[in-house]
């Protein structure tokens, strides 16, 4: 009798041990907590961390694990930069420690070019990186080049429209399907691009004879050629040099990117045009994301959804921030009153850049 009484014991410990370790499976793709607003998310984390690390150690994720090397030409303060911790973190979470993004910023594989060449040529060094999305223009990205004309949207709610849109996957998936060999994860923005310059501005009329920077893309070198304006190539690393040294006059990027680089130091002037919003896209080479699990792929989806909400919440309030910390600071921010002007000078490159893809870049523009 004693011995059935200390095998139902025995069984009962077991089965309790057995209940209280079970384990946690990842979270698929589309889950209401990879859509949780940062800030709630921030706080269930610090209410609970004990929690978070014992739920991650449970996950079971199906493949080797793999450590994903992430380029970012900016630094880490930013709102590209906060973005790629967003989703490292979300990655690394879901997963359990199975996936690792290994986020280089701050420029230290190369702009945004070198970064591409190095991603389309093979080798497997870099895996993933966020780009602008004109930056695809000069590789055959022509539905992508529709996202970096002048004057597009009309305001962010426009942009995040038609990134939330069946129509965006399309763009994503544009690189891949044309061969290029890597393909887009997920939107999101930076914020609207302005010229910044040397000299003081006040308007338009401004910018005529000036030599700007301009990365190598027909889009933005037909923008400053309709500002009277000379383009001129600068890689993003030699910037700050090119402005202090008058190799160029100005330059443009969004607000944030312009004072976390340190820019209003050499080019105290910031003119409030808006010619671009700043799309920008994650990708990842076709050879990386091939040698995935299905899983692995899955928790990259997720955690690309989770950090594109992230970014559209962050974006406008840190923009704002910046701007009126700039203000303080004695910048020259010029407003400006009447857009038309500026619309009116680049017509013609709109124009020139969406033939062939007239009704395409028109489904993008009734999305306002």
């Amino acid at each position: 009798m004693k011995k059935k009484v200390i095998s139902v014991l025995l069984c009962m410990a077991m089965t309790a041990s057995l209940g209280a370790c079970g384990l946690k499976e990842a979270k698929t793709q589309g889950s209401d907590a990879a859509k949780e607003p940062a800030a709630e998310t921030q706080t269930e984390d610090a209410a609970a961390p004990a929690d978070d690390a014992k739920d991650a150690a449970a996950v079971e994720i199906d493949g080797e694990p793999v450590t994903l090397v992430y380029a970012e030409v900016n630094p880490l303060d930013t709102i590209v930069g906060q973005t790629a911790t967003a989703f490292k973190e979300k990655v690394e979470e879901l997963s359990g420690g199975n996936i690792t993004i290994d986020v280089q910023a701050s420029g230290v594989l190369g702009s945004e070019n070198d970064v591409l060449d190095t991603m389309l040529g093979g080798g497997g060094t870099i895996q993933m990186s966020r780009i602008s999305a004109f930056a695809l223009t000069s590789y055959g990205g022509e539905k992508s080049m529709l996202l970096s004309l002048p004057y597009t949207f009309v305001g962010r709610d426009h942009f995040w429209t038609f990134a939330t849109s069946d129509l965006a996957e399309e763009f994503l998936l544009e690189p891949h399907n044309n061969g290029s060999g890597v393909r887009g994860l997920f939107y999101g923005e930076e914020g609207f691009r302005h010229f910044f310059t040397v000299n003081e501005v006040s308007g338009i009329e401004d910018l005529a004879g000036m030599k700007l920077r301009v990365s190598n893309d027909p889009v933005m070198n037909g923008l400053v050629e309709s500002l009277g304006a000379s383009p001129t190539v600068v890689s993003f690393g030699e910037l700050y040099s090119a402005l202090q040294t008058g190799v160029v006059d100005g330059a443009e990027q969004p607000i944030a990117n312009y004072k976390s680089n340190a820019f209003q130091e050499v080019a105290p002037n910031l003119i409030l045009d808006g010619h671009t919003l700043g799309a920008i896209q994650v990708i990842i080479t076709d050879e990386a994301w091939d040698s995935l699990t299905e899983d692995q792929q899955n928790v990259l989806i997720e955690a690309g959804e989770y950090a594109s909400a992230f970014n559209r919440q962050i974006s406008e309030e840190a923009e704002n921030e910046v701007l009126e910390q700039l203000k303080a600071d004695g910048i020259n921010v010029v407003e400006v009153e009447d857009i038309k002007p500026w619309q009116d000078a680049v017509a013609d490159v709109i124009s020139q850049n969406i033939v062939g893809q007239e009704d395409l870049y028109q489904q993008i523009l009734d999305m306002q």
